[in-house]
């Protein structure tokens, strides 16, 4: 079953940082879908099974921060 899950990512200034944040949560075994966006400093990822500690570690290892943002 997809879930819809939320993060706050910092760091990110410009497209090519949008790209490099979709491209690391895309990679996570799980997701289906990812959207990013620079102004409000967020992403949405669309996940089945996806760890959600696999998706913030892949965002973070691309220079970034992330936290999954509260309900």
């Amino acid at each position: 079953m997809n879930k819809t899950i939320e993060f706050d990512v910092r760091g990110m200034t410009c497209d090519h940082c949008v790209r490099a944040v979709t491209d690391a949560a895309q990679s996570v075994a799980g997701v289906s879908g990812v959207r990013v966006d620079l102004a409000s400093n967020s992403a949405t990822v669309e996940a089945d099974g996806a760890d959600v500690a696999a998706i913030i570690a892949a965002i973070k290892e691309e220079g970034y921060e992330a936290s999954v943002k509260p309900a």
